[in-house]
């Protein structure tokens, strides 16, 4: 079973509530890219995400979300002076936070930094196919036969009608296995 792999790169998603502190009253995302995942999009909008030790620009995905979150790589959370635990997005209750400035003003929230947990994206239809079940956990084989030949463990499988088949890995896990350009990785269940 192959799963295309997409490298996710530091990034954040943004509450209504939040964004308007950031950009200003009524300000709205602009999309600049569209990603993979079916009405998920890369925006031109950039917040400066501060920590103990540091600051980063980082890109804001659209659309917004009821939560603010930060997804960094590990590398991203040394330089930042953050600890974030590895959890699925979307689960950020006890995690830590940081301070977001914008243009129009500056937030702190309390929490919502971590870093991404390995997943696959599949839609019901996918899923069945290949015979895994939303909340699965699985390995994935990447790279050549004596390149940087990697399987990762601990995926996790999440099932939705609206995605994309697609495995998301973060900065430092591509980089540690040499991944570059189009990837295909092989599910191991």
């Amino acid at each position: 079973m192959k799963i295309l792999v997409e490298t996710s790169a530091r990034h954040l998603h943004v509450s209504r509530e939040d964004f308007e502190t950031l950009y200003g009253k009524d300000a709205q995302l602009t999309n600049k890219k569209d990603l993979s995942q079916p009405g998920q999009f890369a925006c031109a909008e950039k917040v400066t995400v501060v920590g103990p030790r540091g600051e980063m620009a980082m890109s804001i995905l659209g659309p917004e979300r009821p939560e603010t979150q930060v997804e960094v790589a590990l590398t991203d959370a040394r330089k930042l002076g953050i600890v974030p635990p590895v959890r699925e997005s979307g689960d950020i209750a006890g995690t830590p936070g940081c301070k977001l400035v914008g243009p129009a003003g500056e937030i702190e929230i309390k929490c919502g930094v971590i870093a991404a947990k390995r997943h696959i994206h599949l839609t019901p239809d996918e899923a069945e196919e290949m015979g895994l079940k939303d909340k699965q956990i699985v390995s994935v084989k990447v790279g050549e036969s004596g390149a940087r030949e990697t399987i990762f463990g601990d995926v996790v499988v999440r099932v939705n009608k609206n995605y994309a088949a697609a495995m998301h890995i973060d900065t430092d896990e591509s980089n540690a296995a040499g991944l570059f350009g189009e990837v295909y990785g092989e599910i191991i269940v």
